[in-house]
């Protein structure tokens, strides 16, 4: 399986919004494949869609230790979202950068599996920030766009500067 290109913030594709699948195939089968083993040679814990330039409600999850825990949201919906969070994040689009974001601290959620079948997930910590943060990128929104202008504007500056010293 191919590893897909993972989009870099600023990238304007990055917001694009994602829509909802309405196709459970091989195709699709295919693509959660890709993203998976894209994630995990990143290595990251989440991926959406988006970031790899496929705008639909498709991503994968994987906070276990192991790396043996996948978890695929098809069209993932929150329902419920309680507490508050205080886990710093990062995002395979924005490499290096690591930030706190206010997110809830447990979320419920329903979404589809690859196969169209629908279920309810209840998730805290780890895998409920990073469930919320790769649904961020379905919306067309990075999770460095919750911190202040002057913190985001640094944070280009930076990715800027670090764009350049790799070319």
């Amino acid at each position: 399986m191919p590893l897909l290109n993972i989009l870099r913030y600023p990238d304007a594709r990055l917001h694009k919004l994602a829509t909802p699948v309405t196709v459970f195939d091989d195709g699709l089968k295919k693509l959660v494949a890709d993203m998976a083993e894209t994630m995990y040679e990143a290595p990251g814990i989440g991926l959406a869609a988006t970031q790899v330039d496929v705008h639909k409600q498709v991503i994968v999850v994987d906070v276990s230790e192991r790396r043996d825990s996948l978890v695929v949201l098809v069209n993932p919906q929150i329902v419920e979202a309680t507490g508050v969070s205080d886990i710093e994040e990062g995002c395979l689009s924005v490499p290096g950068i690591y930030e706190l974001v206010e997110r809830a601290e447990r979320v419920k959620v329903r979404a589809h599996d690859q196969n169209g079948k629908p279920f309810t997930l209840e998730a805290q910590g780890v895998l409920a920030v990073c469930i919320q943060h790769e649904m961020d990128h379905l919306k067309g929104k990075v999770f460095v766009e919750h911190l202040s202008q002057l913190k985001q504007q640094r944070i280009r500056a930076k990715l800027a500067k670090h764009l350049r010293k790799s070319a």
